[in-house]
C-alpha cells in the first residue's frame, strides 16, 4: 500500500507546493512511482506542472464530492513521469459543501482507498490553512512534512500546526506521525537564517532535515514555465537540494537508493546542505 504524506504548513509563502512538486518529481526519478495531490483551491500545483485550469475536465474535487474515481482524474507529465490529480477552482467551495456530510474528515481517505496499491508513495499538497480540507489530508494521511520558511514569523505558525495534527491524532488518525520538518528559502548570508534552523533543531532534532533548500531563483521561475526544477535547470542549487531531500525521505522510509557510480555519489554527498554548517552551504552556491 502507498505510505500517504501530507505537506502542510498554514502559513503561506513558505515553499510547501514547491516542496510538494519537486519531492514527488525527485521520488520519481529515483524510481518511485508517486502520485501528487493538489488539494489547494489555487492549484499552483496543477499549473505549476504544464495543465492550464481550462484543460481540466475532472479534478479532485469531483472525487471528494462527486461520484469520479481518482484513478480517471489522474494526469501525467510526460517530460518527468509525476502522476498528478489536479485541483480546479470549485475546491473554494469544498469546505461549505463538506461542512454538511456525515463523517466529513475522512472522504478523502475513503477516495484514496481505491489507488492505494498504485503507488509507492501519495503527497498531499494541503491548503494554506487548517481548515476541512486540511483536516481531511491529516486524517487520510500516514505521516506529516512541515515546510518551513528560514524566517521569524514561520516559527509563529508551527505552534498552532503542531497543535492541529495532535489533536487530529488524539479524534481521527491515532497513526499520524510527524515525517519531518523540511527548512525552505535559506539564506546562508543572513544570520536569521541560522538562527532559525539552530531553534526548530533545538526543540525537534529528530524530526528536522539535514538537507535545507536554499532560496534561488530557478526554483521561482519553473513553475511559470509549468516545470519541475529538474525539467527546467537540473543543475542548480534548488534542484539538488530537492533530488537530495528526496533521497533523505526515501532513507527515512528505508529504502537506500545505490549509487553505482563512485563519482556521482561523491558528488552528491558534497552538494549535501547541511543545516548547522552555513559555510558548507555558502561554498557550494558560490
Amino acid at each position: 500500500m502507498a505510505k500517504i504524506v501530507a505537506l502542510a504548513n498554514q502559513k503561506g509563502g513558505v515553499g510547501k507546493t514547491t516542496t510538494a512538486i519537486n519531492i514527488t518529481s525527485a521520488l520519481s526519478k529515483m524510481g518511485q512511482k508517486t502520485l501528487l495531490i493538489d488539494f489547494d483551491s489555487q492549484c499552483n500545483a496543477t499549473s505549476g506542472l504544464g495543465f492550464a485550469h481550462e484543460e481540466i475536465e475532472s479534478s479532485i474535487y469531483d472525487v471528494l464530492l462527486g461520484d469520479q474515481d481518482i484513478s480517471n482524474v489522474v494526469l501525467r507529465v510526460e517530460s518527468s513521469g509525476v502522476f498528478i490529480a489536479p485541483s480546479s477552482r470549485d475546491m473554494a467551495g469544498a469546505e461549505v459543501e463538506l461542512a454538511g456530510m456525515i463523517s466529513r474528515e475522512m472522504c478523502l481517505k475513503r477516495k484514496l482507498a481505491a489507488v492505494s496499491d498504485d503507488y509507492a508513495f501519495i503527497i498531499i499538497d494541503c491548503p494554506p490553512s487548517l481548515g476541512l480540507l486540511t483536516i481531511n489530508a491529516l486524517a487520510a494521511a500516514d505521516s506529516i512534512i512541515m515546510p518551513i520558511q528560514c524566517e521569524y514569523y514561520a516559527l509563529e505558525g508551527l505552534t498552532q500546526l503542531l497543535d492541529t495534527v495532535k489533536l487530529v491524532r488524539e479524534n481521527i488518525n491515532w497513526g499520524l506521525i510527524i515525517e519531518g520538518i523540511l527548512m525552505t528559502m535559506w539564506d546562508y548570508r543572513t544570520n536569521l537564517s541560522r538562527q532559525v534552523v539552530d531553534e526548530v533543531t533545538s526543540f525537534f532534532p529528530n524530526e528536522i532535515y539535514r538537507t535545507v533548500i536554499p532560496r534561488n531563483v530557478k526554483l521561482s521561475e519553473a513553475p511559470g514555465f509549468g516545470k519541475d526544477i529538474f525539467s527546467y535547470d537540473p543543475l542548480c542549487s534548488g534542484a539538488k537540494a530537492y533530488m537530495e531531500a528526496g533521497r533523505e525521505f526515501l532513507s527515512r522510509n528505508g529504502i537506500i537508493i545505490d549509487d553505482s557510480n563512485v563519482e556521482r555519489a561523491e558528488e552528491q554527498k558534497r552538494m549535501t546542505y547541511i543545516c548547522h554548517d552555513g559555510n558548507i552551504l555558502k561554498q557550494q552556491m558560490e
